[in-house]
């Protein structure tokens, strides 16, 4: 992939009247989301409401199949219908992360309860509420409609009514889809709307949290909450009016949320570039930070412009040092897509890429201008990466916050749900990383802390040669969390409760707490202890861990006896 540079043209919406403006300004980065069986009118009436109100107009369905390269039915005969909805489940989240918008469903998307939470977060739900003649009346005209393929289409049509319509039913808003032209049913969605929004009982949209890092003349915001991609291009055009922007992201964020960034960008009249990376921990090389370099100088970016970093901590990490070295440093803006980087990676500074010899080890300490932390982007995760970074969320208990770390073993499951449980362990998890940094930015002293289980975790790996099937960061340093409290018990500093009750709440979320549950793990203590001296805190040839006599009592132990550190990893390859 050669990197290459894009300059867009800001998009030229229609422009809404006063009764309009009042609506579009009402939803806030809120999408209008029509639900209701096939045939009640959802695209027709979308398309036209979204020109109505100068928005844009998306069909669920059309953006499955753009996915997939193929049609809703032959998806369904090829994967089956499970398959389809998880999809579409995902095509919902990224649609929702990046409103406002107005959205036509599938038939089948609010009968997900994952789909409608999403929708409830980002969204209103709209049921278009057609009577079965009209129904009948139109599908008759569609011969694709995958459900109806059967012997008796309007039997079937009766059956899917009865299943979904007590649940359409739970949508915000119900309009009657009437036999009409299709602008009467604007018409009538519109005034549904205004009365909706104008009820005291509607939940205004929640603002975003604000962890604020104290570093002087370098201080800068962590802003986190719902919606923020969408808002991105006002933000940034707020810390500087006439910057121009080049983007860093790979290539999974990419069909995710890179077209709702470039929407908000060309919003605001922010000249913009991009590079699509490969995903996963092997970009983290000098290839493709030389590519980056390269992509940014011939964007023509200026010190006063900005390299924005629009991904998981690979890209960060990536992104942040080649803003740090492109003219001896361009400003740098931080747009984190994973729950792991929104509450570690993205604060606090550390760039940098992997050597043949270890992680991270080539690199530089830059400072973000603004770090915008999407919760709305953590819906389109595949849930082994959301588990992954709870992780780094648990971590911050650990270290110093024995409350935090209780109230996470009494909420993960609304941590995980989403809602203001999750914006709440951000903003914590955000906040104790702040506190640290302020204190020591370059890691002379206890930001060390923030590395605990990762001296483990890194070894592990590099042992896996970054292999993100068999082991992802927050599973490393799951692992090593309850490595290093069970190394801890037998140095004789921690009560082994207290290792046990940190194993077992990784278990509980799902996360691997052993060595052994790696998949395809043979490595050995000798090579283990051996990865280990390539970490960075390694000093004159000694190891530093960070252990604990308790749940958030942490400490930086230095000068660990490697035979003690092998006898332990012996003895816990054993006990697996």
């Amino acid at each position: 992939m050669q990197p290459g540079t894009t300059g867009v043209a800001v998009q030229s919406l229609r422009v809404p009247q006063s009764r309009e403006r009042m609506l579009v300004a009402a939803l806030g980065t809120r999408s209008i989301v029509l639900v209701g069986m096939m045939g009640c009118g959802k695209t027709s009436a979308g398309r036209r409401l979204a020109e109505r109100l100068g928005l844009p107009f998306v069909d669920a369905d059309h953006e499955i199949e753009a996915a997939h390269q193929m049609t809703i039915s032959e998806i369904f005969a090829r994967y089956g219908e499970p398959y389809f909805r998880d999809g579409e489940r995902r095509v919902m989240a990224r649609l929702l992360a990046s409103g406002p918008n107005v959205i036509a469903t599938g038939g089948g998307a609010f009968m997900n309860e994952q789909t409608r939470a999403r929708i409830a977060d980002g969204g209103i739900s709209v049921w278009l509420n057609a009577e079965f003649d009209l129904l009948m009346k139109r599908v008759r005209r569609r011969p694709t409609r995958p459900l109806l393929q059967t012997p008796d289409p309007e039997g079937t049509l009766r059956r899917l009514m009865d299943e979904r319509y007590p649940v359409y039913a739970k949508a915000d808003v119900a309009v009657e889809a009437r036999d009409a032209h299709y602008d009467v049913v604007v018409e009538d969605v519109m005034s549904a709307l205004e009365t909706y929004l104008a009820s005291p009982d509607v939940a205004p949209q929640v603002a975003p949290e604000i962890v604020r890092v104290d570093l002087a003349q370098r201080s800068y915001d962590i802003v986190i909450g719902d919606g923020l991609i969408a808002q991105a291009g006002a933000r940034i055009s707020a810390l500087a009016p006439k910057a121009a922007c080049f983007i860093v992201t790979d290539e999974n964020v990419a069909r995710a949320h890179l077209p709702a960034l470039q929407k908000s960008l060309d919003a605001a009249g922010v000249r913009h570039g991009s590079i699509v990376v490969p995903p996963g921990e092997g970009t983290k090389r000098y290839e493709w930070f030389e590519r980056c370099c390269e992509a940014i100088i011939g964007a023509k970016i200026e010190r006063g412009d900005f390299v924005v970093a629009l991904g998981g901590g690979v890209v960060g990490d990536l992104a942040g040092f080649a803003a740090a070295s492109v003219r001896r440093g361009v400003r740098f803006v931080q747009i984190p897509t994973t729950l792991l980087s929104q509450v570690d990676s993205s604060v606090g500074g550390k760039t940098g890429i992997n050597s043949a010899h270890g992680k991270n080890l080539i690199g530089a300490f830059y400072q973000p201008s603004l770090v915008l932390a999407d919760t709305a982007a953590l819906a389109t995760l595949p849930e082994r990466e959301f588990r992954a970074g709870y992780a780094e969320v648990a971590k911050y208990g650990l270290i110093d916050a024995p409350d935090f770390f209780a109230w996470l073993e009494q909420n993960w499951r609304a941590v995980f749900a989403g809602g203001p449980a999750r914006i709440q362990a951000i903003a914590r998890s955000c906040a104790s990383k702040a506190a640290v940094v302020a204190r020591d930015e370059t890691e002379q002293g206890d930001r060390a802390l923030l590395n605990l289980g990762h001296t483990f975790g890194h070894a592990f790996e590099r042992l896996v040669n970054y292999d993100g099937a068999r082991l992802v960061h927050g599973e490393g340093v799951a692992i090593g969390m309850a490595c290093a409290f069970r190394f801890s018990v037998q140095r004789g500093f921690c009560a082994g409760q207290e290792a046990e009750r940190v194993a077992a709440h990784l278990r509980t979320v799902g996360l691997p707490t052993r060595i052994a549950e790696i998949p395809g793990w043979s490595a050995g203590p000798d090579a283990i202890l051996d990865a280990m001296y390539q970490d960075k805190k390694v000093s004159q040839g000694s190891l530093t861990f960070i252990l604990a006599r308790g749940i958030g009592q942490s400490f930086i132990a230095k000068g660990v006896d490697p035979a003690d550190v092998r006898a332990f990893l012996e003895a816990d390859l054993s006990a697996a």
